[in-house]
């Protein structure tokens, strides 16, 4: 019988403590609501950002993303963020997506701008930037390198006098120099 009520003891401690770590956990994340207020942006696109990904000014982080969602008007997606209370976001400020690293995640960067009015509650940031697409930029290079060697071996993106099928000029006398 008392091995009985030690194991139930021991099982309520071990669900104590895993429940005490939850706690302690979900704190310590960005999960449930960030507080603060919200603001609005419209990108052309928004490759790579997800919801609850950073906000951040000058590398610090600030908010989160809560939303995002197409306009159904304007075809651009409509991303929806958070603000800590006591950050004021000037009026003219833009905000772009960032990629965190080269493989890394998307966030979201706001560029404090100079205005005195401050955004609102569900105001909107007018200045956006859109992701850069990776696998595009890489395409354009690798294309245009392509281009400007076919060039260069027929002959066509060759300056003048720097090689080519330029003959050079007969010195007087009749033969070349």
């Amino acid at each position: 019988m008392s091995r009985n009520i030690i194991e139930t003891v021991l099982g309520a401690v071990v669900l104590l403590v895993a429940a005490g770590f939850l706690f302690w956990a979900y704190g310590r994340s960005d999960a449930g609501d960030p507080g603060g207020y919200t603001l609005r942006a419209k990108f052309e696109r928004i490759d790579g950002l997800e919801v609850g990904g950073d906000v951040r000014i000058s590398g610090i982080k600030v908010g989160r993303v809560l939303s995002e969602r197409l306009d159904p008007q304007s075809f651009r997606a409509e991303v929806t963020f958070s603000v800590k209370k006591g950050i004021e976001v000037p009026a003219d400020s833009s905000a772009a997506i960032v990629s965190s690293g080269l493989l890394g995640g998307k966030y979201l960067s706001l560029v404090p701008g100079g205005d005195e009015r401050v955004l609102k509650d569900g105001e909107e940031v007018t200045l956006t930037q859109s992701a850069v697409n990776l696998e595009d930029l890489i395409g354009r290079y690798i294309f245009s390198q392509g281009q400007g060697a076919a060039a260069q071996q027929s002959g066509q993106g060759t300056p003048p006098g720097q090689g080519g099928a330029t003959a050079a000029p007969a010195a007087p006398g009749g033969s070349p120099r």
